[in-house]
């Protein structure tokens, strides 16, 4: 049976047919992480019996539903998830996680997991270089940032700073 989270909206992952290897694969990443639930496909199913219908699982306490429903949709950018990151480090660790066995970068720090799943990874230096109060700043972050796949810290500060 499928275990229903008590938040009111919940991300509802859809694959074809590896939403619990998703799930473990997400909850090994983040320190705050747990599977809540594994349902399998009961008799009479789409599906062979026994095999994972979904696998219920928390990020940072947030709850996610990934969902094995076949073929007949396909994760697109149109949706996220975004990770904030603290420093380097972090984003650097997200990004070689994420990208890793057959994962694909993209541009302005978002990627594409394994899976198909869109990911922004984001440090907060760069929320806060895009907001700075000089505008001429901002720009030079926002141009930087353009031209980056994995966000790097100390290159958009030098790109505001308007050093090489």
């Amino acid at each position: 049976m499928l275990a229903l989270p008590e938040d009111k909206i919940t991300p509802f992952l859809w694959f074809d047919q590896n939403a619990e290897e998703a799930a473990n694969f997400y909850v090994s990443l983040f320190a705050d992480a747990k599977i809540v639930d594994v349902a399998r496909w009961g008799p009479g199913a789409p599906y062979p019996e026994g095999s994972t219908m979904s696998a219920s699982f928390e990020l940072f306490g947030r709850p996610y539903i990934a969902f094995n429903g076949g073929p007949y949709f396909k994760p697109s950018e149109a949706f996220s998830l975004f990770v904030s990151c603290r420093d380097q480090a972090e984003v650097d660790c997200y990004w070689a996680a994420l990208t890793a066995d057959g994962g694909e970068p993209s541009e302005c720090g978002w990627l594409k997991d394994r899976f198909g799943i869109s990911w922004q990874i984001v440090p907060t230096a760069l929320i806060r270089l895009l907001g700075d109060a000089d505008p001429g700043r901002a720009g030079r972050a926002m141009q930087a940032m353009r031209q980056m796949g994995r966000i790097d810290i100390a290159a958009l500060e030098r790109a505001v700073a308007g050093t090489p």
